[in-house]
């Protein structure tokens, strides 16, 4: 891959991993940022300067020839400049999805991780799993892995390996889900996010068709519908307590930083696993990554070894601190499923949840209010809070005729405590002025890497 590369948001969740692997290979990477332009989390776009990324402004400077190859997201817009100045010069210009899928379907060996939740986290899993069992896969992750971090890998979302094994979190968000074929599918889960029920069952049907084993779960109605469409022996399922499934959890004990479980595989002896990560849903991640290696060959030994010692993903359930009697929690929760998995979660354990949460889109309350609103009202006990912010929005033509207050409102009117502020500022101070010892203090949501600095600053004031 001796060629020159330019990522436009190379320092977001999906292109930063990517680029490092890009960069791996032998090219030359570099790439602009609106973040860089604004001046925003400085620390991630020191790290990619000192590891050889040339940073350029998001102006169309940095494109210049038609040698180098134009790497955009999902949305290939004119408007933006950089790729305004790829076509003017001539340059290949490829989405994120197009280049990933290039390179993940050039694996003999590949695993691809989807489903509406849980994806980063399985994808952690299987990458620990394969790493700790010696088998060196190139990994690219959403989110940091918390396992392979080191001062010298702060942001740990890409894992580089060997050619013959390739691990991805697929997105069907976009609809590029589509151009996978995986040797293993994993889909956790199916549920409305941002795309129609329809969309969806087209689309994953669609992965696990094309794969050679689909790891499918149980628990979900639309991927236990997936595994009666397969052909004997072509899926794996998994499920909690559910006998029919090839594996299951059963007995779950929450502990304060992790689960206990015992594990029955099919043909197998049951065997008792603690996970160091929260939360029921975490132990149906871990099933479906036992899934996925029990594919590749890995012993389900070697793996429950490996699984032990995982340490979760940032973002994800992760400990801030815990200050005067109050402790903050930072989360990656932006849809109802994971929002139910966070608040299912924190309530196995008392004491009341201040809850900040921080909508990703415009676009993601309209398609869902009714969603959250039942979500939040359905699992927030008598005392917790919600607070709310407008939604993350960088401009554009999004509809934005459903915003925070209507969500704050409807959970309001099922008798719960909600509120819309004009500023994440404003509810870090009314939190600030309500918490108690004994609160925890939830900083949820997506697409914006300032919400963990948010959740820092907010812990350093209580």
């Amino acid at each position: 891959m001796n060629k020159d590369y330019f990522f436009c948001g190379v320092g977001g969740s999906g292109m930063m991993p990517l680029a490092m692997i890009v960069q791996a290979s032998g090219a030359r990477i570099a790439g602009s940022d609106r973040a860089l332009d604004q001046g925003r989390t400085p620390e991630k776009f020191d790290w990619l300067r000192a590891h050889g990324v040339a940073l350029h402004p998001q102006d169309g400077s940095g494109v210049v020839s038609a040698d180098q190859v134009v790497v955009a997201t999902g949305a290939v817009e004119d408007t933006v400049p950089d790729i305004g100045a790829a076509k003017r010069v001539g340059a290949v210009i490829k989405t994120r999805p197009q280049l990933l899928s290039e390179l993940f379907n050039a694996a003999p060996t590949s695993i691809g991780v989807a489903g509406t939740s849980g994806k980063s986290t399985i994808t952690g899993m299987v990458a620990w799993i394969l790493d700790q069992a010696g088998r060196a896969p190139t990994v690219v992750n959403g989110a940091v892995m918390k396992n392979f971090a080191s001062p010298d890998q702060p942001f740990a979302s890409a894992l580089i390996g060997g050619p013959d094994l390739f691990v991805a979190e697929v997105d069907e968000s976009d609809g590029s889900i589509a151009r996978y074929a995986p040797i293993v599918a994993v889909v956790s889960n199916i549920s409305l996010d941002h795309k129609s029920m329809e969309e969806l069952r087209d689309l994953f049907g669609g992965f696990v068709s094309r794969a050679t084993t689909a790891v499918l779960n149980l628990d979900n109605p639309e991927t236990a519908a997936l595994a009666q469409t397969l052909a004997p022996g072509k899926a794996i399922t998994f499920a909690l307590g559910e006998e029919e499934a090839d594996l299951s959890a059963h007995d779950l004990e929450p502990l304060p930083t992790g689960m206990k479980f015992e594990l029955r595989v099919r043909d197998e002896a049951a065997q008792a696993v603690t996970l160091n990560v929260p939360g029921a849903h975490n132990v149906a991640n871990a099933l479906a990554a036992l899934g996925a290696v029990k594919a590749l060959g890995v012993s389900v030994d070697q793996a429950v070894a490996a699984l032990e010692t995982f340490n979760g993903i940032r973002r994800r359930l992760e400990v801030v601190g815990t200050r005067n009697g109050v402790t903050v929690i930072d989360d990656f929760a932006h849809n109802p499923d994971k929002i139910a998995a966070t608040l299912k979660t924190l309530h196995a354990f008392d004491g009341r949840l201040l809850i900040l949460f921080q909508p990703h889109g415009f676009g993601p309350l309209k398609l869902m209010k009714q969603e959250f609103i039942e979500g939040f009202a359905g699992l927030m006990r008598q005392g917790d809070v919600l607070l709310m912010p407008e939604p993350v929005y960088y401009g554009g033509t999004t509809d934005r005729s459903v915003g925070s207050e209507d969500i704050a409102a409807g959970v309001r009117a099922a008798g719960r405590q909600a509120q819309a502020l004009a500023t994440r500022a404003d509810c870090g101070d009314r939190i600030v002025e309500t918490a108690q010892p004994g609160d925890r203090v939830v900083v949820m949501g997506a697409r914006d890497d300032s919400l963990s600095t948010f959740a820092a600053e907010l812990l350093a004031r209580l």
